[in-house]
């Protein structure tokens, strides 16, 4: 399955960037995109993988290999394992800015670690462009010919892997797979070295607290670990894609607001193998049920908003909540409230929460169906269709 818009994308900042870096989680398919890249893109390319020593002994001589490589997109895998040609990378754009050439040198790829952004904002800035590959969106997975679509990739997740298994336990078990591979190898290979038994139990808490307000004292008890430890844990699994940290919304109120991140698991799949979830019939008379729905409604949103759109959450001392608060678009501010019925009511404290942070338009994000009013100016609608109209919000 083609990432075409993101394959497009892609191109497009290739013809004005001298340097692109495609950055999201371990086995979301980067690589993948980087190949159709290479079949499609209009110059001769040349791929490495950096994780093979082979490819990496390229590079005993960079700037030698580098200008061997001159009118050629050179796509660079798993580039935190060569850090060092950041640098050397800036001097070859550069030069080649001073012969004329202005654009598609280097496609970076990363797993976006946190030694990985700070070595290329500070070698390449004003020289390279950010993209992020996410899961499976429910949009792209529609047309396919799955059955129970949504269901499937609710209770599996968008890992291309995961979701496109022949049945729930190979999915399943790809997943256990995966968190064990990225504590025990994958962090360390990001520079990471964090204790793996310790990291698991937290990511497992966090699944188990999916959508609740970040308590660091209760985490590092459970932990037996300092409450600046946990924190330095939460942000490490936030910079590898792998939990949203979701900031509540702080505007001009008369309310004492919450000031403490929602945090989120964020793939689906994965909460529910470290919850214990199993199958799409667990899920209904499980804890989480709610939550983790709401985590998926939440990705599956934010993977379609633009660059600088703002999300947050709005909570009040006394319970008044709204889902996702969405800003900065052409529509205005929007109020989102998630919910897995069909027949959703509108609650006093939503609608006090939308006038207090003047929501331009008001949604109940259901599991299906057509747009129908709840009251003249909220609307229910099914999860699918939302995500069909956000574009106009855009």
């Amino acid at each position: 399955m083609i990432k075409r818009s993101l394959l497009t994308q892609v191109i497009n900042h290739l013809d004005f960037m001298p340097a692109v870096a495609l950055l999201g989680c371990r086995q979301v398919g980067k690589t993948t995109l980087a190949h159709q890249v290479s079949e499609t893109y209009k110059k001769p390319t040349v791929y490495l993988d950096l994780e093979s020593q082979k490819a990496r002994a390229n590079f005993t001589e960079p700037e030698l290999y580098l200008k061997r490589q001159e009118g050629k997109l050179l796509i660079l895998d798993e580039i935190h394992r060569v850090p060092e040609l950041f640098p050397i990378l800036r001097g070859i754009i550069d030069q080649r800015r001073r012969n004329g050439e202005k654009n598609a040198h280097f496609l970076i790829l990363g797993s976006a670690s946190p030694n990985l952004l700070r070595q290329s904002s500070e070698s390449l800035a004003g020289r390279i462009g950010y993209l992020e590959l996410h899961p499976f969106n429910l949009l792209e997975v529609e047309n396919q010919g799955f059955a129970h679509v949504q269901d499937r990739l609710w209770m599996r997740g968008g890992f291309p892997q995961s979701f496109l298994e022949e049945d729930d336990v190979r999915s399943l078990l790809w997943r256990e797979d995966f968190v064990r591979t990225y504590i025990e190898r994958d962090l360390p290979d990001l520079g990471q070295n964090l204790p793996a038994e310790r990291m698991y139990n937290l990511w497992r808490m966090l699944a188990l607290s999916q959508g609740t307000t970040l308590n660091l004292s209760k985490l590092a008890g459970n932990l037996s670990v300092s409450g600046t430890t946990v924190r330095h844990y939460i942000d490490v699994l936030s910079d590898l894609f792998l939990v949203r940290q979701l900031k509540p919304w702080h505007g001009n109120s008369r309310k004492r607001l919450v000031k403490s991140p929602k945090i989120y698991v964020r793939d689906s799949g994965v909460v529910h193998m470290l919850a214990g979830i199993h199958s799409i019939d667990d899920i209904a008379s499980h804890p989480l049920y709610g939550e983790s729905w709401e985590g998926f409604v939440i990705e599956q949103i934010t993977q379609l908003l633009p660059y600088g759109a703002q999300c947050s959450f709005y909570g009040s001392s006394d319970g008044v909540e709204i889902d996702l608060v969405i800003e900065n678009l052409k529509a205005g501010t929007l109020a989102i409230e998630i919910k897995r019925t069909l027949s959703p009511s509108i609650s006093k404290g939503f609608r006090v929460a939308c006038e207090e942070i003047k929501a331009k338009e008001r949604y109940y994000v259901i599991p299906e169906g057509e747009p129908y009013p709840l009251d003249k100016i909220t609307t229910a609608v099914g999860l699918s269709e939302f995500l069909r109209l956000l574009p106009d919000k855009l």
